[in-house]
Order: C-alpha cells, then structure tokens, then sequence
C-alpha cells in the first residue's frame, strides 16, 4: 500500500501544474474539497497555492447522504455543495476553482453558474500523489488537444470500427466539443489533472450502430479490465440491448436495471484519449482506492464512450459508465485519426 503523505517532489508537482493553470501571485482561488475528499490532495493543493502567493480561500462541504440505488462512482458529478449558495457565491468570485472533491464537479449542477462568473476550474481527479506524478501536465500536449478539437467541431460524421465487430457512427453536425491537457488559463476553462481527451457531447437521435467491448477494454465505474466480451446495440442515442454470457456484460446489465432510469442507457460523450504519460496496464499495478480512473479515460489512442448525463441533448441522470477501449480505429468524415488504437499524423 502506497503511504499518502506529504512528500517534496508531489508538492513541487502540484507547483508546477498550478503555475500552468496560471496560479500565481494574489490570483484568487477557491480551494473546494468535502469531508470524503482525499486529505493528502487538500493539503498538498493548499501548501501549493501558499507558496505561489496566491489569495485563496478552503471550503469544505459535508459530503451528503447516499440516496442512490448503487453506488456511484467516477461521474464528474459531485453532489457535496448542495446548492449551497454561499459557497456558490465564494466560488464565484474567484479566478480558478481547484477542485479536490470526490467525483468532481465538471459536471455538477452548480457548475454552469459558477462558469458563468468568468470562473475557470482545475479538477484534482482523486487519485493517489503518484498518479498525479506520473500524469503531471505538459505545455507541449496543448496544441495537440486543441488541434485534435478542432478536428471534432468540423467534422460532420465520426466513425468507430474495430476488429472485434465495433461499427459504430455519431453524427456530429452541431455537438458540443472540448478537450483539456489538464489545463487552462482562459475564462470557463474546464481542466482536469490527469488530462489530455478529445471529447463530444452527441445531440439528439445522433448515435447509431454496435460497440463490442473486448477482452482488455475498461469499465471505469468498476474500475475494472473486461476479461470476456459485451456486446451493445445502440439505436439513436441508446443502448437498447447488451448481449454477453459473462460475469461483464450481466454486471453491466444489473447495474443499469438497478436505477430504474431509461435515460441511464443514453449516450453521454464520445471521443478519444491524448496523453502519452497515461497508460492503460497501470490499472494492473494500484489497488482500486487508489486510482479514481481518469488515467485511463486520457492514455493516448483509446476510444472513450460513455452513456449517461448529456445536458447538450436534454438528458440528466446519475447513472453513468466511462468506457475506454483498445484497438479502435476513429475516423471523421473519412480521414483517419486513431487507427486501431493508435494516434494518426499530427495527433501523435
């Protein structure tokens, strides 16, 4: 077991990707973390931001009652604020938001305002120090993220194939995109450390096709490696059969049936990792309170789809699947970008 203390080399990491994320001398930041969150990221965040100079402030929130039928993790959706206005207000009134709760808030309902206040954020993914190490944010991965980005807001179509039956098409015309390589220094920015993805957010009835899982591919909620094949059938935005004899695909079936929730089965985003510092075999070497899995969504050349919350098509759920594959090949309007798992031209 990995000893989470405070060690030299995590605290001059967090420096170095703080002062990317254009931290510095009287910025002001909100550190927000609940009474669940990891310790040691709080205080290596709040030794960081100290010896930067920043003006910064700590909230902590009560992480609240389960209500959920299953648990629930690696959403991006953390319910720990509550609506609670004042720390929305405080939140608001700072330049970045360092975000150290459990599932993060990316996508929490409260976030949209406070972007909305010029508020940029810095996701802290619960991992453990040495993740974070290992995955710390390079200036150089930028143009490659935005570039890749760029490609998915002008295309109109992206194909995924593989060799174990994948075949399936999104149609891309008007979906929202974004991508981070773990940080940003313009307003509303969205960055999360790990980073490095490639992301879209599918509209309405978009979503069509046959996505097999292999052997090797990843189920992020059960941070776990599928040892068996799952089958799905997706027809206009979701999921509407999940064929499989092993213990994989009857998982994956008891935990959606268990919301009781048509719109869990939905598409929630679709696109592909960029980071060569991340690394789908390290999901092998760390116990699973370890790793929160954002890894494993950025290693560089995966497809990433996942079903659940799509605000760009109407849909909120908590239900939710991250599912990072191999060996697919992604085209957009024909041309070739990951070719069975492998970054093409500029993108590698």
């Amino acid at each position: 077991m990995l000893q989470e203390r405070i060690e030299g080399k995590w605290l001059a990491c967090f420096r170095r990707v703080f002062a990317l994320n254009g931290i510095g001398t009287r910025t002001k930041v909100a550190l927000i973390s609940e009474t669940q969150s990891r310790p040691v990221l709080i205080h290596l965040s709040e030794l960081a931001l100290f010896d930067l100079g920043a003006d910064f402030c700590m909230i902590q929130m009560p992480t609240p009652p389960q209500t959920a039928p299953v648990p629930i993790k690696g959403t991006g959706t953390s319910l720990a604020i509550q609506h609670n206005r004042a720390a929305i207000e405080a939140m608001k009134q700072c330049e970045i938001v360092v975000d150290c709760t459990v599932e993060g808030m990316i996508h929490a309902p409260e976030w949209p305002e406070i972007e909305s206040s010029g508020a940029r954020i810095l996701v802290v993914t619960n991992e453990h120090p040495e993740i974070l190490e290992r995955t710390e944010p390079k200036a150089e991965l930028s143009p490659k993220v935005t570039l890749g980005t760029q490609m998915l807001r002008e295309a109109k179509e992206m194909r995924v194939t593989s060799k174990a039956g994948t075949d399936l098409t999104i149609d891309l015309r008007n979906a929202p995109c974004g991508g981070t390589p773990g940080f940003g220094t313009t307003p509303g920015h969205v960055a999360h450390w790990p980073g490095g993805l490639c992301l879209a957010f599918p509209g309405p009835n978009t979503v069509n096709g046959r996505i097999v899982m292999d052997v090797g591919d990843m189920n992020l909620t059960f941070k776990t490696y599928l040892s068996s094949r799952i089958d799905f059938t997706v027809e206009k935005d979701f999921v509407t059969a999940i064929k499989g004899d092993g213990l994989d695909a009857e998982l994956f079936r008891e935990y959606m049936a268990a919301w009781e929730d048509p719109l869990a089965y939905g598409f929630s985003h679709v696109g592909w990792g960029m980071n060569p510092l991340a690394r789908w075999v390290s999901g092998a070497l760390y116990d699973k309170r370890d790793m929160q899995g954002v890894e494993f969504r950025a290693w560089a050349g995966n497809f990433l789809w996942s079903t659940g919350a799509n605000q760009y098509a109407g849909r909120f759920t908590q239900g939710h699947f991250d599912l990072p594959m191999r060996k697919c090949t992604i085209a957009l309007d024909g041309k070739i970008v990951v070719q069975e798992g492998v970054l093409q031209g500029d993108l590698a």
